[in-house]
């Protein structure tokens, strides 16, 4: 058989796995050795099986990502995510459209210490959510503010979309990490903007509410202390050179460890729970690597990728229309696949072509990540939209479409920016290195 029509019908098949709930590293393993195994033999092929797996556990970047994974479940599970909206509600809660505002903060703030887009828009599901509501908040704005709130959880370092990229691409975590520091900076104050033109539209979807005196903000300062030492222990560790990512992330879980058994929030029973999630997602993030890599072979063997990427280079258009093209297709995956399993998918066919026209990777890294959490709250689905959805059955989902559509314009004129400008993203990484 054409090497090029296999590929063509793995991939084919491959998403039809995908399609009637087969996992998704299973299933990209199952194609990638069967196709291997056509075009190489099966020995190697098998040996794929155990190979890649051993190599990815033996794997110290991708260690990282456990840790971070149960540093975020602790502290969610020590109350975090409430010390964060109550520190940013006393500071902003008192303008109209406030609480969206301190909903869009504390998102950051909490994804600073948590990693993933959907956790986030649960806990605050969860935190803000019934606050908003409760003071007479639009439903729209109040949802759709948490469920754009949310995709800050993988802009804002540390990510574990990041971390993953990074050890599938072969680029340094930390000029990932440090390039993602001015698109997310873009990011909160695009959203902040889309607040305040939806309440200076529509100022009843936003109201007031009650400005607390300085003793109080200092007392919800205060409060917030353990997210602050949290955030900036880790972040502050890495940037400054004094831990690396591996050490930072577990002095982060000592430390969200000991504030949850201080604050009393971590039982026998809760504890049991927060390893049990954390267990969960580290399992789905590696069997997803696994699968990833042995379906990068098969990619790679059957000259598909080399296909494309003189294919492309055929085409009557520019780079950057090349570029324009992938961001569209990452909206679309993003709609109805997570984050990590839309950009585990596809690298095996796009970083080739982003290589081939010359663009840097770790950009196109932050650019994945900025185009993949646009795509967790695009319509038709949009899993950040579900997410909310289901914690709040009541609200109908067109209310919560509409709530992010100033969202939406917002993150697409920042994803624009930082396409035509690259040096926006890459400028902090040249700097610190």
């Amino acid at each position: 058989m054409d090497p090029l029509l296999l590929a063509l019908i793995g991939f084919v098949v491959m998403l039809g796995l995908i399609a009637v709930h087969v996992p998704i590293g299973i299933a990209m393993a199952l194609v990638g050795v069967t196709g291997f195994g056509i075009l190489v033999g099966w020995a190697p092929a098998l040996s794929l099986m155990a190979s890649e797996p051993a190599a990815a556990m033996a794997n110290l970047d991708l260690a990282v990502i456990p840790l971070f994974m149960l540093m975020g479940s602790l502290a969610a599970a020590g109350g975090l995510a409430g010390d964060i909206y109550n520190l940013a509600g006393a500071l902003v809660g008192h303008r109209k459209g406030g609480l969206a505002t301190t909903t869009v903060l504390a998102c950051a703030g909490f994804g600073a210490v948590c990693g993933s887009g959907v956790a986030t828009t649960a806990t605050f599901g969860r935190v803000a959510l019934p606050e908003m509501l409760g003071r007479k908040y639009g439903p729209a704005l109040a949802t759709g503010s948490i469920a754009a709130g949310g995709t800050l959880g993988i802009i804002v370092p540390p990510s574990g979309i990041m971390i993953l990229y990074s050890v599938l691409t072969e680029q340094s975590v930390i000029s990932l990490f440090s390039a993602a520091i001015v698109p997310a900076i873009l990011a909160v104050l695009f959203y902040y903007i889309a607040v305040r033109v939806t309440v200076a539209l529509r100022p009843e979807v936003g109201p007031a509410g009650e400005k607390m005196s300085w003793p109080e903000r200092w007392q919800a300062i205060r409060q917030g202390w353990g997210v602050i030492l949290l955030a900036v222990t880790v972040l502050g560790g890495i940037y400054s050179g004094i831990f690396t990512v591996n050490e930072a992330a577990a002095v982060g879980v000592v430390i969200a460890f000991v504030f949850a058994l201080i604050r009393r929030r971590l039982g026998w029973t809760s504890f049991l729970g927060v390893l049990a999630e954390s267990s969960a997602s580290t399992a789905m993030v590696y069997i997803m690597v696994f699968g990833a890599t042995i379906f990068s072979y098969f990619v790679a063997v059957s000259g598909a990728a080399a296909f494309l990427v003189d294919g492309i280079s055929g085409l009557a258009i520019p780079p950057l229309g090349v570029i324009f093209l992938l961001l569209l297709l990452y909206i679309f995956l993003g709609a109805f696949f997570d984050e990590i399993a839309a950009m585990v998918i596809t690298l095996p066919f796009v970083i080739p072509v982003i290589q081939h026209l010359g663009y840097d990777l770790v950009w196109w890294g932050i650019i994945n990540v900025v185009v993949i959490g646009i795509g967790m709250i695009t319509p038709p689905i949009g899993i950040n939209v579900m997410v909310l959805n289901a914690m709040q059955s009541a609200t109908r989902l067109t209310t919560i479409y509409r709530g992010i559509v100033p969202f939406l314009i917002a993150d697409l004129i920042r994803l624009a920016i930082l396409t035509l400008w690259p040096e926006l993203t890459l400028w902090l990484p040249s700097v610190m290195h």
